[in-house]
């Protein structure tokens, strides 16, 4: 198994991609190959480089803030076009990137093309509630979608919830603002309409819901999946920021909120990012974790982690055969 990292994408890039890779190195059976300016990534290897991990040179980077499409079009050695080619050419089994979002996704549509039966590609993150987790997707691939997407995204989802997260008979539902039949827009209500069709469709619910009852993936477009995911993360931040404002910098008073520790530990824990690592790009003709930006080396180390779980349990492969089977059966 080889995972193939794009060293240069992200806001801390080489250095912290670097060393999620030297992390996750001994806990990986196969290669870890970091794309990028070896001139810059060799600072951060250290004294002693683990055996399975080896460098591939690519002499251009493409910024987060550069437009996707223009990006890739014109860096043709841009560390993540590098990484995403070396997959297509079966030199690679995912790859792991925290660079633009956007040119991300692109590159791995342009390169790897849809899997079959798939017509929109679909970014899922993993959201905390009170019974564990549940995937939300789309969290920002495909904004411009058809009600019969989302049906796409559902089988998706199901996939990676299966394979990845573990649930034996994952059930969807679809994001609205009600429970009832009826709710939503003529988009929602087309979207549920067709969902109904299978028995693993769960029905409407509502934001609040998605973190309060046991759930296993909901679905929606990425242009409201993606604006739920940040404020999910702002909500996160302001309450753990809130939180530790109300402690006091004397040291003596400190001491009255030391049994707040047991307690913030584990949901501190709970709603960072980086214990998941990155967000699966789902329906491509290969894995492909996309990461946050500003991601630690504890993110990169367990992304890559993901990744090798994904190919593992043969995530491309179980999409393929759920959408094909479920359409056939439709």
């Amino acid at each position: 198994m080889n995972i193939v990292i794009d060293a240069m994408g992200g806001d801390f890039a080489p250095e912290l991609i670097v060393q999620g890779a030297l992390e996750a190195a001994p806990l990986v059976p196969g290669t870890l190959i970091l794309v990028g300016d070896t001139k810059r990534i060799e600072p951060y290897l250290g004294g002693s480089v683990p055996p399975n991990v080896h460098l591939h040179h690519a002499s251009e980077t493409i910024g987060m803030d550069e437009k996707p499409l223009e990006a890739i079009r014109k860096k043709k050695d841009a560390s993540l076009v590098v990484g995403a080619n070396l997959v297509k050419a079966g030199q690679g089994d995912a790859l792991v990137s925290a660079g633009n979002t956007g040119a991300a996704t692109a590159c791995c549509v342009l390169t790897w093309r849809q899997a079959p039966g798939i017509h929109r590609p679909a970014i899922a993150s993993v959201l905390p509630n009170k019974h564990g987790d549940f995937l939300l997707l789309d969290a920002g691939a495909s904004p411009d979608v058809d009600p019969e997407h989302l049906v796409e995204f559902a089988q998706m989802g199901r996939s990676y919830a299966k394979t990845v997260m573990g649930r034996s008979q994952p059930k969807v539902s679809l994001l609205n603002i009600g429970e009832e039949e009826g709710k939503g827009n003529a988009f929602a209500k087309q979207a549920y309409k067709l969902l109904t069709k299978y028995e693993w469709f769960a029905g409407n619910i509502e934001g609040k819901e998605m973190y309060a009852r046991p759930t296993d993936v909901v679905v929606c477009d990425a242009f409201v999946g993606n604006i739920v995911l940040k404020t999910s993360e702002g909500i996160a931040e302001l309450i753990v920021d809130m939180i530790r404002s109300e402690v006091p910098t004397n040291a003596l008073a400190k001491l009255a909120f030391l049994p707040l520790k047991k307690v913030m530990g584990p949901l501190r824990k709970k709603m960072d990012y980086a214990e998941i690592g990155g967000s699966p790009l789902l329906g491509l003709n290969g894995v492909c974790i996309i990461c946050h930006g500003r991601s630690n080396a504890k993110a990169i180390r367990n992304a890559i982690l993901q990744a090798t779980k994904a190919v593992d349990n043969r995530l491309i492969e179980t999409i393929r055969e759920d959408v094909c089977g479920e359409a056939g059966r439709t």
